[in-house]
């Protein structure tokens, strides 16, 4: 390959990146900018008169939102990790009868879109006396999380060798004891790739959110949001910056996790 084709390449792929990371940088430049700069055509790429107003305005009103759906994301991926990881270990190594017809409905699952879920909720959670609460949305959100994270955990776990199992039952390690003390230290890469994916589908859910929580005084972030641009749709600095502090924790995770979440997903892709 030579050096021309190699540099068409690169540009190709600069140009593209660009194009995708635009959004990103005009929520940050908005979120700078002051309200009457706004009204200027063509708008400023750059926000000669930087204001923070915005951010003060996330900081003055947005913080319990941000604080709620950091308790369901918590939430979440402890409950996601609690039931997908025993199951994926089961089906991996104990293999019980019917394992591959649960995976396959596990697949299915995954396709249900989750309008008719949020629905069958909300008649469930009515019944139940337990709306507008965030237990509510830990419980929704994880009938998502939890498929996803069973097929990973499984496609992990089956390249655990055998001979590992079988040395911690000759220790006198029982199933339970193998589970916690070998297999799931071992699966680790496979541990923060679930929790990843638990926590920014919780973050990011709106569908559950607006159907199951929409009048309590703990909703997350994505209802603040909702309802900020309701109540202030002329302070789109204010509106930007509380899209761009939302967006500051799954970007961190996203860089802090990527190498594990890299391992974690193609684990079980390549056999010998």
């Amino acid at each position: 390959m030579n050096a021309k084709t190699t540099w068409w390449k690169t540009g190709l792929g600069v140009v593209l990146t660009a194009l995708m990371l635009f959004p990103v940088y005009w929520m940050i430049n908005v979120s700078l900018t002051r309200d009457q700069d706004m009204r200027k055509s063509p708008p400023n790429l750059v926000p000669f008169h930087g204001t923070l107003e915005g951010y003060r305005a996330v900081i003055d009103q947005q913080l319990p939102y941000l604080g709620t759906s950091l308790l369901i994301g918590l939430g979440t991926v402890a409950l996601t990790v609690v039931l997908a990881a025993p199951a994926g270990y089961s089906l991996a190594k104990l293999r019980p009868r019917g394992g591959g017809v649960l995976s396959f409905v596990l697949l299915i699952a995954q396709m249900i879109p989750g309008i008719i879920m949020a629905m069958g909720f909300y008649a469930i959670y009515l019944s139940l006396g337990v709306l507008n609460s965030p237990v509510g949305l830990v419980v929704a959100d994880s009938t998502i999380a939890v498929p996803f994270a069973v097929l990973i955990f499984t496609a992990f776990m089956s390249g655990i060798p055998d001979e590992l199992i079988q040395a911690a039952k000759i220790d006198g390690a029982g199933r339970f004891r193998t589970f916690w003390s070998i297999v799931l230290p071992v699966s680790r890469n496979a541990v923060v790739t679930v929790s990843l994916f638990a926590f920014l589908w919780a973050w990011s859910d709106f569908v559950f959110a607006s159907t199951l929580d929409g009048g309590s005084n703990r909703q997350p972030i994505t209802l603040g949001i909702y309802h900020y641009i309701g109540n202030n749709n002329q302070q789109w600095n204010a509106i930007m910056a509380t899209a761009v502090v939302a967006s500051v924790p799954a970007t961190v995770l996203l860089i802090i996790a990527q190498r594990y979440v890299a391992a974690g997903v193609t684990a079980g892709a390549v056999k010998d």
